[in-house]
């Protein structure tokens, strides 16, 4: 079968790191944006939950995941 390119892990964990070693410290924790800012965290950590979900759908199925680092690598499809 195909291969399923999709992002690197490391892309989520950059974002993360960012959002809680940088912008959560950075608000009020009273305030919406600190709320907010929560909830950006809380989704991409399901988006590199169902990610890791779709990975192993696509090994037991025999499709190959080749992480992206970039859209400008070459494309192998």
């Amino acid at each position: 079968m195909g291969i399923v390119p999709l992002p690197s892990h490391i892309h989520y964990e950059l974002l993360l790191q960012i959002l809680e070693r940088q912008t959560l410290p950075s608000l009020n924790p009273a305030s919406g944006e600190y709320n907010q800012a929560k909830q950006v965290v809380v989704s991409l950590r399901k988006a590199l939950a169902y990610q890791k979900t779709l990975e192993d759908r696509c090994s037991q199925s025999d499709r190959t995941v080749e992480h992206r680092w970039s859209l400008n690598e070459q494309q192998t499809l």
